[in-house]
């Protein structure tokens, strides 16, 4: 377990503890240079509360602490934990657009993509919740949530070159977020050839991101090209590079068996590391509260600041 700040730059607020350690010991000071004129010391230093090594010490350490939490919660604190990929939950998402009828890869990216996907689902351990998709100009849900590997693997090897044309990326992060609705630990796998000239791509990565998606892309296809109905089409990495880094993700270009077990192994460990709490709306309750049973101490007099 470990700790993370999402803004670390509002930790520099820190450096206001010892200056607030500071004006309270000169304060104290001045109210007992005060309390110092007057003849009978011990009764005026009832009234003013100057029993500097207790009463007045407690209030010190109640601010101090306020800072603290405050400076914390406007540092975005999040605890992380290791959780088991198991409780992790994917949706693999194939793209089945023209392109991927390009035989650049044997027989052609279609199989290529399902095979590799059928191979992810195998790496996975036991328990782990998978859905599939497939999309092109338009998304197709082919298998909600399930944890039976046979009806994942069902569903995969069933996908079909759509006649819709063109590739919807967006639409695919939609559907997929629907999927994933109720799942507090999820990522996408999806695996396509970049061609992506339908929908709003930025958005797509604008939607993940909100959602704390973390997208991992396989690149099908090779940057040499290969024929289809249309021409050449070739691999666009960037495309596939941005959506992973910018969700959180990895992209992998998958050439030989052993690359694909360790692409498999790598996004796995991501998942097992993935887990994480921010703790902001949880430190300004408690700073809230601490602030009203402070201010319910002065007002009964119980304590003497």
């Amino acid at each position: 377990m470990f700790i993370s700040f999402i803004h670390p730059f509002y930790l520099v607020f820190l450096f206001a503890i010892p200056v607030l350690i500071l004006l309270h010991f000169f304060g104290l000071k001045n109210i007992k240079g005060r309390a110092l004129s007057f003849a009978n010391f011990e009764s005026i230093a009832r009234v003013k509360g100057i029993d500097l090594y207790s009463k007045n010490i407690l209030l010190l350490l109640f601010n101090v602490l306020l800072v603290v939490l405050l400076v914390f919660a406007l540092s975005g604190l999040n605890v992380h934990k290791d959780i088991s990929a198991s409780e992790f939950s994917f949706v693999i998402a194939i793209d089945s657009s023209e392109s991927m009828s390009a035989v650049d890869m044997q027989p052609n990216r279609l199989s290529a993509a399902k095979e590799t996907a059928v191979d992810f689902v195998n790496s996975l351990p036991s328990g782990s919740s998978v859905a599939v998709l497939s999309f092109s100009g338009n998304s197709l849900i082919e298998q909600r949530l399930t944890k039976n590997k046979p009806d994942v693997k069902y569903a995969i090897n069933n996908i079909e070159i759509s006649l819709i044309k063109g590739t919807d990326v967006f639409e695919a992060i939609s559907n997929s977020i629907e999927l994933l609705d109720k799942e507090k630990r999820k990522a996408v796998v999806l695996l396509s050839d970049g061609q992506i000239n339908i929908g709003n791509f930025d958005k797509a990565i604008n939607y993940a991101k909100f959602d704390d998606l973390i997208v991992h892309t396989f690149g099908i296809g090779t940057v040499t090209g290969g024929e289809v109905s249309y021409g050449l089409s070739t691999l666009d990495e960037d495309s596939l590079k941005s959506l992973a880094y910018n969700t959180g993700g990895d992209y992998f270009n998958v050439k030989s068996k052993q690359d694909m077990k360790d692409s498999f192994d790598e996004i796995i460990q991501v998942a097992e590391r993935a887990g994480s709490i921010d703790l902001t709306l949880y430190l300004i309750i408690i700073v809230i509260v601490l602030f009203i049973v402070k201010q319910f101490l002065l007002s009964i007099h119980k304590i003497i600041w």
